[in-house]
């Protein structure tokens, strides 16, 4: 509140004066809603009226749109539907409009908490957000500049004083309004990503939240110097998956609480989640994406997509926290209601009255559902109160005959609607989403009752719709669809249905790319189907004005394919039903816009360069741009409508880039689908429409008027003339937006069929029907308020119901007769072999007769057998026929071969592949021992989870090892930056310069020399560093004892027993249930190991039996063989033969050879003629068996035999003397031996057999004990499960501890590294200081005339200009890059410390005079390389400021994690404590015999041994031994001690000594090099110096540059000499020219004074001369003073050039000077005196000079 208070009080103060200099706006002022609301367009002179059409009612609904749904009171709800806002009436249903204003549509609306208002925020250009005052519906406030395209979420705050509203893309401008003021009071940016809701909190009016795509955002009033401004934190996801959050609430304590995608609550405390909330056993809370939408009576209510609201408890949300390493929290709801089993809750609003349970939920699924929370007894059911289509419609089609219409949609329903009486008749809903519909024509159903409807799965129903009302079912319905036929024509969705114009023939396309006809009748029979080059768009049958009845087909890739109807009389039946044969004509679109733009362009520039060129004014044209480029879409546009104007000729409307134009097209007659594209022949362009397309088109029953459906959900109407199928008067409009602008693309138009309603359907789910007539000619028009229904046909109720198809992998048509035919195929093929093996035997019985024949006759007579052969060729051949068959068999069954081989050796491998999987028993052969094998299982899941984390484990460690070696690198000196951010020039010059071998030996000893002193100072480096590596650090251990203390804790342990109470378990010692686990699948894998290797034993003595049991068949042969030589009197019984029996041979049980399945195969043909042929299988099959197991073993034994028959059988030799011999003896001999030998082998069989029967005994007992631990370990595990949650959270809030604290000591380290490096640059910096005065002092050198005038201009502080750095905004704070200053501070005491020169001396930044400019500019450079060494240590030392505090804090940190990381030890430590107690309670059982028993207790042995501890002999003498061992080591460990401390007194004396050496030599050292050097050098450096190529060559090249130099010096001074001799002899000759000049001039003054002269003496005498004798004279004159003045302009010009060029010769082309005339002493002169008087040049005068 106390944000909220600040707010106001700023606000206050903020608009006090403009809320006195302005008037506040009233209360009862209103705007008129009739000047506001967006009107249809209309051409301009046009005689169009401007309610043309009519909006009748809204059929549908935007269940879509996020919040659409608000309630005004109990019983009016609005919601948004395209640019209208409805108010609907729940208990009458009738519907109120008001159209939006701004022209683009509505994006969000909401009501004010009093219920008086409600807001309307809309879409377009800067659209408005308005507010409504109701119930009067009057328009009550408008705010303006909101947004730049539209509003996403408005919202209220708790006292509905202020609005929020949030714009959408491009701006996501957030805004805060008092709009009852119409101002904004607060506006920032909320994000750049799509933005879902915003609002305020209801518990604190300063804060706002607000979320969308995979954010949210917490934002904050905050009041700066500034004033009010809106901060805003992004919460960060952590851990948890990034999600979309649609809605979420607001809690008392400033938690928030917001849904998820997958199901689970968010609970954020600031930005962060602190928990993530779950139902019992890790369930989510729902089923999809959860809101949290209401908090009431101590529980959060939550809705989800799943349909159910749950109720869970507040207190434990609020107190919820993460347990363990999980960050879940579990808990169970408390109040649960599922609304409905397909229901998706997208939001809810409450009912208006106080304290009521009642909500209205807004159902994603298509509904409006009313719903009780009171969560009681007597709650109600949910209720639906509207029903409607969700998502886009696909079909809308009306009756021919009614005011009916039927629309589908993807949602699986089709619904039939009344338009006249405003209500829905009926709907029904299939297994799939519908696609394409179509209402049959009266020429195909008369009662007008027949829609015909496609799915996406391919299936087309046909539908009766009737009246149920006089049928005994009857349920009260209005209407009823009832299912006639259903049929699969295709297998993808059907996209459009049509009837040919006589009914005859329907048409279906679909996006599998084919169309199928069907012929129409009481049952739709398949004609066929067709291929076409893409998915089909439009299906339209040529009107009855064609010749030819054909079908226009319009596919989505622009192709357009024309066939004619079907007869399926004409049409051949063939395999399939695809018809091959019919003829087709095929368009394929290209596009023409690119050049329609670049034609008009054309013109548009001809037609200006003609007015151009009418303007005389303008002289000059400017160059011309480019023209627009030709453009082919790449891929073409899709296809949107396509209908037909003339045979072969139709129009297209295209999307995308060629949309804008209607496109006339026409079909070639040579054209075929596969060739180039066809351009249209014409075209029109559609106004206004270039980026809005034409989706759908109708015409009125007259073709008066063509209605179209835009892709931006406008309706547009057109007047036509009658019969204009060239659409030549296409050209005024009448326009209306309608759908929503961006979703709701209008693709089904229709008309009634009285032309006096128009029916809309968008892809907004939005359903309109509009009117044609005005109002009151609407209601004089129609008296009935209701449309017709069509009646129920005759014995429909007694009709079966048709047989649907459900199953969307059902065959289609084709595919069922393409099936049939293959099995057609495979039954004659069958019958074929039948009929060959018949007459093969008739021919094999009729060959054996012959042969039979052949052999009764005498022999000179018989045929032979060569003779009765054929010709051998025919042999041949048939044998090479027979081998190409068996070749081409095997390649075709090749595949199926290998198929069938692999299947087989997989099965075998599963059943037979390890001798783990059979159960071998072997028998004694005297006894009746026998022992069996082990079964083995399979891997428990524990064991499979264990290697899986062992693996994952193993895969961290090496991921840690590779992470642990890339550490980062250590922090560089600052110096070092400096001195590697300085660029060095690289000066590159040519190798042309040789140097001498002298100076190449010089510089390659120095380079030498250099080298060495570099690899020795190397070395020396290696060495310290290698010392300074073993220098134990100042609080170092030795690495043995440290090692020796380690294992003496692990050795020792605690002594105490560990059921005290005191017992401290070792950490290595410490059990998890992991570590558990390990232990049980340890255990298991060792019996599973001893259990396998004695398994190996026992195979080996069953293959043992058969072994021997082969030696005594083969010794029983040759004992028959002896005893037939023998008398029967001495014939001794042989011993029995033992016997294989089937438990011993499990591995050959499954096995079949090619005989057995012959075997099976004559049996089966046997009995192939009984009925009962399963019982008469399951006979034969035993059978079999029975043989087959005997065969087996009879097999077995004499394939084992075989080799001990040859070897031991006795050879011819042996038999023939025994046979010889005829001494008795002998052969008993053999005969006892024989039978010894068999006796004895039976023995040694038995004895190894009871052998291994005594470790099977062992084992046995072994694996009792196995058991028994195993069970100890399995309750230790429950035992640990218990506990493990909690002590994996202590551990891992340890962990967390350590890191943290590792983390803290890195950073601290690395702080103090850096802190130490700074104060090292700091000292760089004022020893740079330092030097720059003292460069200062020396460049003033020892004249002190201007030092303290030069001192001042040193230290004086100038104002430097630095222009600050640009720091980037950051996002939400607009006014960030505002408040910077272009310079930076003045110096406080600038005027404090500037010089006031005294009077008649310069400016402080002036040069005085008698002072070297030089030194001055150097002392000003100096002053700045000053200043800029006091600002750099200025920010240095700031820098180490920062440093130092960096470095407290984090020392504070690390002590509060230390205390912490110690508490977690203590916590853990006392969890293992009471972890181990329990595990003490345990039982274990421990077999003990009485002799093993002893008490080291003196007397008898007691009764009650439970406080006995059991200990192994070996152990407690181990244990006595050790304590005298103990007491040796200690007294050895005291001597050590001893002789350490006596090392480290000496050891500390050497250092000092060392260090007091190491002084003086570092003295001795500088005095050397001050007395040499004259200053401290490095040694190294000086050591490493070497001779410099470069410098040398440089050396080289300047000496032959200096003698080239002078060479050329001396040329040009020879040259120079030479000019100057020339000048001199120019300079005499224009002097002598010049004086004759002179000396003309003189003459020609002088006859000047002689000629006036004489004319002053003789003008009397010349008055009688005559006029003609004067003329003469006249002109002789002047004609000679003419002559004189060239002469001197001749000599001017000359004399010019001479002084100018050093003087030169006359050309050729110039005249001398001409003789001067003499005159003659005229008679009359009447000449002026200054006629011939010279004008020199001012240079020519001081030439004469």
């Amino acid at each position: 509140m106390g944000i909220y208070v600040n707010y106001m009080i700023c606000l206050g103060e903020e608009h006090q004066h403009s809320v006195m200099a302005t008037e506040e706006k009233q209360l009862d002022m209103y705007y008129e809603y009739e000047e506001l609301y967006s009107r249809p367009y209309i051409t301009l002179g046009s005689d169009i009226p401007e309610n043309l059409l009519h909006l009748n009612h809204s059929f549908g609904y935007d269940c879509q749109r996020r919040e659409n749904l608000q309630l005004l009171d109990d019983t009016t709800l609005i919601y948004v539907a395209g640019h209208l806002l409805i108010l609907l009436d729940v208990s009458t249903k009738q519907q109120r409009y008001l159209r939006s204003c701004s022209g683009g549509g509505i994006g969000a609306i909401r009501v004010n908490p009093s219920r008086e208002y409600f807001a309307v925020a809309e879409k377009g250009v800067k659209p408005l957000l308005i507010v409504y005052e109701y119930p009067s519906i009057k328009t009550y406030r408008i705010l303006r500049d909101g947004t730049d395209l539209a509003y996403s979420s408005v919202n209220f705050n708790i006292d509905g004083s202020l609005l929020a509203s949030l714009g959408s893309a491009p701006d996501y401008m957030l805004t805060v309004w008092n709009w009852r003021q119409e101002e904004v009071m607060l506006r920032c940016k909320a994000i750049s990503q799509e933005v879902y809701k915003v609002s305020f909190s209801p518990y604190n009016p300063g804060l706002l939240t607000s979320s969308g795509s995979g954010h949210i955002k917490f934002w904050k009033m905050a009041d700066t110097f500034t004033g009010l401004k809106l901060e805003g934190l992004v919460g960060h996801f952590g851990k948890t998956a990034a999600t979309d959050i649609e809605g979420y609430m607001e809690l008392p304590d400033g938690k928030v609480v917001s849904g998820s995608n997958w199901g689970n609550l968010l609970l954020w405390d600031g930005n962060g989640i602190k928990v993530e909330l779950c139902s019992k056993g890790g369930q989510c809370c729902h089923a999809g994406s959860v809101q949290p939408f209401s908090l009431e009576d101590g529980q959060l209510m939550t809705f989800g997509s799943d349909g159910a609201i749950r109720g869970w408890d507040f207190e434990t949300i609020d107190s919820a926290d993460s347990i363990g390493n999980s960050s879940k929290f579990e808990m169970k709801p408390i109040n649960e209601l599922v609304v409905g089993h397909h229901v998706c809750l997208s939001s809810i609003v409450k009912s208006s009255q106080h304290d009521s349970t009642i909500w209205f939920a807004q159902d994603s699924t298509g509904a409006i559902w009313k719903l009780d929370l009171s969560f009681k007894y007597t709650t109600p059911d949910p209720e639906c109160l509207f029903s409607f289509h969700s998502g886009p419609i696909k079909g809308l089609d009306v009756s021919k005959q009614s005011h009916l219409m039927a629309t589908t949609a993807l949602d699986r329903s089709v619904r039939v609607f009344d338009f006249l009486a405003k209500t829905e008749l009926t709907c029904s809903r299939f297994s799939q989403g519908g696609t394409a519909l179509h209402w049959a024509p009266p020429s195909v159903n008369q009662t007008g009752g027949l829609l015909v409807t496609g799915f996406e799965d391919g299936v087309v129903r046909l539908l009766e719709l009737f009246d149920p009302a006089g049928m005994h079912s009857s349920r009260g319905d209005e209407a009823q669809l009832r299912l006639r036929q259903a049929f699969k024509p295709h297998n993808a969705s059907v996209t459009a249905v049509a009837y040919e114009c006589n009914g005859r023939i329907l048409a279906t396309g679909s996006s599998d790319c084919t169309v199928f006809f069907f012929a129409v009748g009481e049952k739709y029979e398949p004609i066929g189907f067709i291929s076409v080059p893409g998915s089909v768009k439009v299906l339209e049958w040529s009107p009855r004005s064609h010749n030819v009845n054909r079908l226009l087909i319009g596919c989505q890739s622009g192709h357009i394919v024309e066939v004619p109807c079907p007869d399926s009389k004409t049409l051949k039946l063939t395999k399939s039903y695809e018809l091959l044969e019919l003829p087709r004509r095929s368009f394929c679109f290209k596009s023409i816009k690119s050049r329609i733009k670049r034609e008009e362009e054309q013109a548009r520039r001809q037609a200006l360069k003609e007015k151009l060129q009418k303007n005389e004014n303008r002289t000059t044209v400017e160059k011309e741009e480019d023209l627009p480029s030709i453009y082919i879409p790449n891929p073409p546009s899709p296809l949107h409508w396509g209908f037909y104007s003339q045979p072969g000729q139709f129009w297209l409307s295209m999307g995308g880039f060629d949309s804008g134009f209607l496109y006339h097209c026409k079909f070639s007659e040579k054209k075929d689908e596969d060739s180039d594209q066809d351009e249209p022949f014409d075209f029109i362009k559609v106004h206004n429409a270039n980026d809005d397309s034409i989706c759908s088109v109708t015409f009125s029953a007259n073709r008066k008027l063509m209605l179209c459906g835009m892709h931006s959900g406008a309706i547009r109407v057109y007047p036509l003339d009658p019969d204009d199928y060239s659409l030549t008067s296409m050209r005024a409009c009448w326009e209306l937006c309608i759908h929503d602008s961006n979703y709701g693309h209008l693709r089904n138009i229709c008309c009634s069929h009285d032309d006096r309603f128009v029916l809309t359907a968008g892809d907004d789910g939005n359903i309109f029907s509009f009117s044609l007539l005005p109002q009151e000619e609407r209601q004089n028009n129609f008296q009935r308020k209701r449309a017709e229904v069509p009646s129920t046909r005759v014995d429909l109720e007694n009709e079966a119901l048709a047989q649907d198809i459900d199953d969307p992998a059902a065959y289609s048509i084709e595919t069922a007769k393409q099936k049939l035919e293959q099995d057609r195929q495979c039954r004659e093929a069958e019958r074929k072999k039948t009929d060959k093996r018949k007459r093969l035997r008739e021919i094999r019985e009729r060959f054996k007769k012959l042969l039979k024949e052949n052999q009764d006759l005498p022999g000179h007579v018989r045929l032979t057998p060569t003779e009765l052969q054929l010709d051998q060729r025919f042999e041949e051949l048939a044998e090479i026929e027979k081998a190409v068959k068996l070749r081409e068999v095997r390649d075709q069954m090749s595949w199926e071969e290998e198929y069938s081989h692999v299947a087989l050796i997989k099965l075998q491998t599963w059943f037979n592949g390890s001798s783990e999987s059979d159960r071998l028993t072997v028998f004694a052969i005297h006894t009746g021992h026998n022992v069996s094998t082990y079964h083995i299982p399979a891997l428990s899941s524990m064991h499979v989870q264990q290697q899986c984390r062992s693996a994952e484990s193993h895969g961290n460690e090496t991921a840690q090892s590779e992470r642990r070696k890339s550490k980062d690198q250590p922090v560089k000196d600052s110096s070092e930056t400096d001195e590697e951010d300085v660029p060095h020039s690289l000066v590159t010059r040519s190798s042309r310069i040789k140097l001498a071998d002298r100076q190449i030996e010089r510089l390659q000893k120095a380079a030498e020399k250099a080298k060495q002193a570099q690899a020795k100072i190397e070395k020396r480096k290696q060495e310290w560093d290698q010392l300074y590596a073993e220098k134990p650090k100042k609080n170092c251990e030795d690495p043995q004892d440290v090692k020796a203390i380690i294992e003496a804790k692990e050795n020792i342990g605690d002594l105490k027993l560990k059921t005290d109470e005191n017992f401290t378990v070792p950490k290595h010692l410490r059990m998890s249930a992991d570590r558990k686990k390990s232990e049980m699948t340890d255990l298991e894998n060792n019996i599973r190991e001893k259990q396998t290797e004695l398994n190996r034993e026992i195979w080996a003595l069953r293959d043992s039996k058969l072994c021997l049991l082969s030696k005594l068949r083969a010794t029983a042969q040759q004992l028959e063989r002896v005893q037939s030589l023998l008398p029967p009197h001495l014939h001794r019984c042989p011993p029995h033969l033992p016997t294989i029996r089937p438990e011993e041979i499990p591995d050959k049980r499954q096995r079949c050879n090619p005989a057995t399945l012959d075997r099976y195969r004559v049996l089966r043909e046997q009995r192939f003629q009984c009925t009962d042929l399963e019982n008469q299988e399951v006979g034969l099959l035993k059978e079999l068996e029975k043989e087959v197991e005997e065969v087996e073993e009879i097999g077995i034994l004499s394939s084992l035999a075989i080799e001990e028959e040859q070897e031991k059988e006795p050879t011819g030799e042996q038999e023939e003397h025994l046979c010889e011999a005829n001494k008795e003896s002998k052969f008993l001999h053999i005969q006892d031996s024989l039978l010894e030998k068999m006796e004895s082998s039976v023995h040694q069989f038995d004895k190894e057999h009871l052998m291994c029967l005594k470790k099977v005994q062992m084992l046995d007992w072994k694996l009792k004990l196995g058991d028994l631990h195993q069970l100890t370990l399995y309750q230790e595990l429950l035992l640990l499960k218990e506990v493990d949650k909690s002590e994996k959270a202590l551990q891992e809030k340890l962990n967390m501890h350590l890191k943290e604290e590792n983390n803290l000591m890195s950073k601290l380290e690395e702080c103090r590294e850096e802190l130490e490096f700074k104060h090292r640059d700091i000292a760089k910096v004022q020893e740079r200081d330092r030097a720059v005065s003292k460069a200062f002092r020396a460049s003033l050198g020892d004249d002190k005339k201007f030092e303290e005038y030069l001192l001042k201009v040193f230290k004086k502080k100038i104002k430097r200009a630095k222009q600050k750095e640009p720091v980037g905004n950051t996002e939400g704070d607009h006014d960030s890059g505002e408040d910077f200053d272009d310079y930076e501070n003045w110096d406080d005491d600038d005027d404090e410390e500037d010089w006031d020169a005294p009077e008649g001396e310069a400016a402080v930044e002036e040069c005085p005079q008698d002072c070297d400019p030089k030194l001055f500019e150097h002392v000003l450079q100096l002053r700045e390389r000053r200043l800029d060494l006091e600002e750099r240590l200025a920010e240095e030392k700031k820098r180490a400021d920062v440093l130092e505090r960096e470095c407290d804090t984090l020392i504070k940190k690390l002590k509060l994690v230390q205390n912490s990381r110690k508490a977690a030890e203590e916590n853990l430590e006392k969890v293992n404590r009471e972890k181990q107690q329990k595990m003490n309670q345990l039982d274990v059982v421990v077999p003990l015999r009485l002799h093993q028993i002893e008490f080291d207790i003196n007397g008898p042995l007691p009764l009650d041994l439970s406080r006995a501890l059991v200990l192994n002999r070996k152990e407690l003498q181990h244990l006595q031994e050790r304590v005298v061992q103990l007491e040796v080591e200690k007294s050895q460990q005291r001597e050590v001690y001893s002789q350490a401390r006596q090392q480290y007194a000496r050891l500390v004396q050497e250092r000092k000594d060392m260090n007091a050496e190491i002084q003086m030599l570092e003295k001795q050292c500088n005095q050397l090099m001050m007395r040499r050097f004259g200053r401290e050098v490095d040694l190294e450096v000086l050591q490493t110096l070497s001779g410099n190529r470069s410098v040398e060559e440089l050396k080289q090249e300047k000496l032959l540059q200096e003698a080239a130099s002078a060479e050329e010096i001396k040329q040009w001074d020879m040259k120079v000499e030479k000019a100057r001799d020339a000048l001199m002899t120019m300079t005499r000759s224009n002097t002598e020219r010049l004086l004759r000049l002179n000396r003309l001039f003189e003459q020609k003054k002088e006859l000047e004074q002689k000629l006036d002269a004489r004319q002053k003496e003789i003008g009397k005498q010349l008055q009688d001369c005559s006029r003609r004798t004067e003329r003469n004279e006249v002109w002789r004159l002047q004609e000679l003073v003419r002559k004189q003045s060239q002469q001197l302009e001749s000599l001017s010009t000359g004399v010019n050039l001479l002084s100018h060029k050093g003087g030169r010769v006359l050309s050729s082309g110039q005249n001398l000077l001409p003789p001067l005339v003499p005159l003659s002493k005229p008679t009359v002169q009447t000449h002026s005196s200054n006629a011939g008087r010279p004008h020199l040049s001012r240079r020519g005068r001081k030439a004469c000079n």
